[in-house]
């Protein structure tokens, strides 16, 4: 067929009818071609999604490299496409799992057609499916009980109808067979009518007696003939109705009724009249529909009283043809007898798609999964052919599809999955358009409400809150609130605050109301326990299952200004410290160092130093921040010997708090000079005198004394300090660098004494020390680190008194 390519490349050059009359012989060829191949093949129905069909590739002789070059795919009849081609391997499978009671309901063979197209040239083939009916519904009784009245005085052999079961299923699928649990009384009868429908007759084999027995109950089975069979059952309750000698007779056993699909509403089809000769209320006769499909009884209506049957609803040719009712009259003693009514619909070709909204969830989960039902509706068009051929689509791009059913019935469901969160509802439009000349539609809307289910947890406003509150606070101290939202509705959006508890740590002072989310200190809090603790707060909502979310809350203390500075030098329960300072000390000289700390942190803890009093103001200065305490002139002679100053240690806070300490300072001029001198004279030869020798003695004695109390009590302080490992003391340098920026020189080393069990130390300051010097030989510049006499250093103390 490649040739017809090539004639119409040919036909270019001629004149525009010619090129139409061979686009057009084309045209017919390849539908003539077509139309000669169709593949035929079977599949089981409710196989899984993407179960395999058929090899079409293999089946029509194809390469497989020519279906993709040619483009093949694969369309099925109707809106909705059943199954999908690989052009890479051949293979038609199922798009998804077939359910043949949905595709072809009441239908003893169910054929599905599909299309597969080829390009280049142009070709059409077609194919069918046929699904194979399995055994997977089981029969139902329309009712799971039937009420029977029967009076006592009816005769063995008596026949009453009963309630015909249903089965999806065709073939030996289908209902099979009844049977009716074993009785005295009663057996079932199984009849066939002319159309080959079965029916059920209860028929009573032995007298009943209501003094007896006023009630029999009866469990009634039907069974299909699958493999293995199913089963349907139903009750019936059998009421023993006293005597009443007639029962109503109809006219007619049969009514025959002819009708136009177009009659109105209201207007009467036939009227059914039954007589009992009986009198009073055993002679009234009441009428109702019995054995009737359900749509038949919403087409028409039956006056009980009179036995009229009207329309009641609008009649198509094209859904049925004819309706089967059984109207069963029955007197005032519970006896009845049965006629048929026969309706033949007549077409009419003048009307417009209907749409017919049979069920609607009003409302559906917003969980609920693809391809739920949501509503149930039929196109119906009472004309017939093309005209009476509908198509129904859905306006606007919604997560919403349209299944064809049976009997021109649509299946509205869901195609994607649905979020209340973000669309709460859906109003949808649905058009039905026929295939008529002058095409007719009609539209119906639906408006379908998304339920809200649990599936959004709670979101915090923030991952990690953080909250600040002063030390020494009052209890029950509101300090800030945690919020978390959920985007669900109603109670699934409740949000309930807790903290969560941790194994084996000790729960916070803090607590979190289970309603607002305010956070509360319970308890005072101290900055210099506790600077900050951190705590998981958990929001749970009121769903069920409930989802929660968690996030972190850290509380950070703020310090307050409760603790005064501290003396670390000179210890503040000592006496007055001691510090020599030569006659020639220059401005600028170093004298002592005061160390203070202060347990709080930031602003009140930043220490300020300053001279507070002084024998002599204007000889002293002390570094603002460093705490070092120099001389602000050059020593004269002038100066006291002896000067005391008083420092004053202030941080910051407000109020600020204070300490001070005191400083006893003395000016040495020339105290290394005696000793040079007697150092360096030859003492005088003296006779040995025993008083001498005595207090040689006594002076060994004390010293060795002192050395081991001194060594004992070092050894107690060591014992101690070891037991309270866990007390936590601030740690200083051993010795203080050189630097220009106040700190102390390098000769200058801190001694640091704690006793155990107590926040008081104590400091000891070492003093500078200086050489001893020759007479006359004055220090030279950069000496004054030079060591101290160890007699001029006993003199100091012993002058001042310290």
């Amino acid at each position: 067929r490649g040739w017809l390519f090539w004639e119409v490349m040919a036909c270019e050059g001629r004149s525009g009818d010619t090129k139409r009359q061979v686009i057009l012989f084309i045209l017919c060829f390849c539908v003539c071609q077509s139309g000669a191949e169709t593949l035929r093949y079977s599949l089981p129905e409710e196989m899984e999604r993407d179960s395999f069909v058929a090899n079409i590739a293999k089946d029509l002789g194809i390469p497989l490299s020519q279906l993709a070059a040619r483009k093949a795919r694969v369309v099925s009849e109707g809106n909705e496409q059943l199954f999908r081609l690989n052009q890479n391997t051949g293979i038609l499978t199922a798009r998804e799992s077939l359910d043949r009671e949905e595709i072809c309901p009441q239908s003893d063979t169910c054929t599905l057609v599909f299309k597969i197209f080829f390009e280049n040239p142009l070709q059409l083939i077609r194919g069918e499916v046929e699904v194979r009916d399995v055994n997977d519904n089981s029969p139902v009784f329309p009712e799971k009980e039937m009420v029977l009245e029967i009076l006592e005085t009816a005769s063995p052999g008596s026949r009453f109808p009963l309630e015909s079961a249903q089965d999806k299923d065709v073939g030996i699928n289908g209902l099979q067979n009844y049977s009716l649990q074993p009785n005295p009384h009663f057996s079932l009868a199984i009849g066939t009518a002319k159309d080959g429908v079965k029916y059920l007759e209860l028929v009573l084999q032995s007298q009943l007696d209501r003094e007896e027995q006023g009630e029999l109950n009866l469990l009634l089975t039907a069974t299909d003939g699958g493999s293995p069979p199913r089963s349907g059952t139903a009750q019936i309750r059998i009421v023993v109705v006293d005597v009443n000698d007639n029962i109503p007779v109809f006219e007619r056993e049969t009514y025959e009724v002819r009708l136009a699909e177009n009659s109105p509403l209201e207007q009467l089809v036939v009227r059914v009249a039954a007589a009992d000769p009986d009198e009073g209320s055993n002679g009234e006769v009441r009428y109702a529909f019995t054995q009737t499909p359900e749509r038949s009884r919403q087409l028409f209506q039956l006056n009980p009283n009179t036995g009229e049957i009207r329309v009641a609803g609008k009649l198509d040719f094209e859904e049925a043809k004819s309706h089967k009712i059984v109207v069963k009259a029955t007197d005032g003693g519970s006896l009845s007898a049965h006629c048929k009514v026969q309706v033949e619909i007549l077409d009419v070709n003048d009307n417009a798609p209907e749409i017919a909204l049979t069920s609607l969830t009003a409302s559906i989960a917003e969980d609920a999964p693809p391809r739920t039902v949501v509503a149930l509706f039929s196109v119906r068009d009472r004309d017939s052919g093309d005209n009476g051929r509908t198509e129904c689509s859905i306006d606007g791009d919604l997560p919403f599809s349209l299944t064809p059913t049976f009997d021109n019935y649509y299946e509205l469901r869901t195609s994607a999955a649905l979020d209340r969160e973000r669309t709460a509802e859906y109003n949808i439009t649905i058009t039905a358009t026929d295939w008529g000349t002058k095409r007719l539609s009609s539209q119906e809307s639906i408006f379908v409400q998304i339920s809200d289910v649990n599936d959004n947890p709670p979101e915090f406003t923030q991952e990690v809150y953080t909250m600040s509150v002063t030390e020494n606070n009052s209890p029950m101290l509101r300090i800030g609130s945690v919020k978390a939202t959920d985007a669900d509705a109603g109670k699934n959006a409740r949000v309930n605050y807790a903290l969560v508890r941790q194994e084996g740590k000790e729960q916070p002072e803090i607590s979190v109301n289970t309603e607002n989310g305010d956070v509360y200190i319970l308890r005072p809090l101290d900055y210099e326990k506790v600077r900050a603790f951190e705590v998981t707060v958990r929001a749970a909502d009121g769903g069920s299952p409930p989802l929660s979310a968690q996030a972190a809350l850290r509380v950070l203390v703020r310090d307050e200004n409760d603790n005064a500075p501290v003396l670390l030098h000179p210890a503040p329960d000592s006496s007055a410290a001691g510090e020599l300072v030569p006659r020639w000390a220059p401005s600028g000289y170093l004298v002592a160092k005061v160390v203070a700390v202060d347990a709080d942190a930031g602003q009140n803890a930043w220490l300020s130093y300053e001279l507070a009093k002084a024998t002599e103001p204007g000889l002293f200065r002390v570094g603002l921040h460093s705490g070092e305490v120099r001389t602000a002139r050059a020593v004269t002679e002038r100066d006291a010997a002896r000067q005391k100053l008083i420092v004053l240690v202030r941080d910051r806070g407000q109020p600020p708090r204070s300490a001070t300490a005191t400083l006893a300072v003395a000016l040495v001029d020339g105290f290394s000079e005696a000793h040079l001198r007697v150092s360096e004279e030859a003492p005088a030869a003296e006779p040995d005198d025993p008083l001498t020798l005595y207090l040689i003695a006594s002076l060994v004695c004390v010293s060795a004394l002192f050395l081991a109390t001194a060594v004992a009590a070092l050894v107690v302080k060591v014992r101690r300090a070891r037991r309270n490992e866990t007390e936590t003391l601030p740690t200083f340098p051993t010795s203080a660098t050189e630097s220009t920026a106040g700190s102390l020189p390098r000769s200058y080393v801190y001694d640091v004494c704690f006793a155990a069990g107590t926040v008081n130390s104590e400091f000891r300051f070492l003093r500078p020390l200086f050489p001893c010097f020759p007479a006359g030989l004055p220090p030279g510049p950069g000496q004054q680190r030079s060591s101290v006499c160890s007699q001029d250093a006993a003199t100091l103390g012993g002058e001042g008194g310290w």
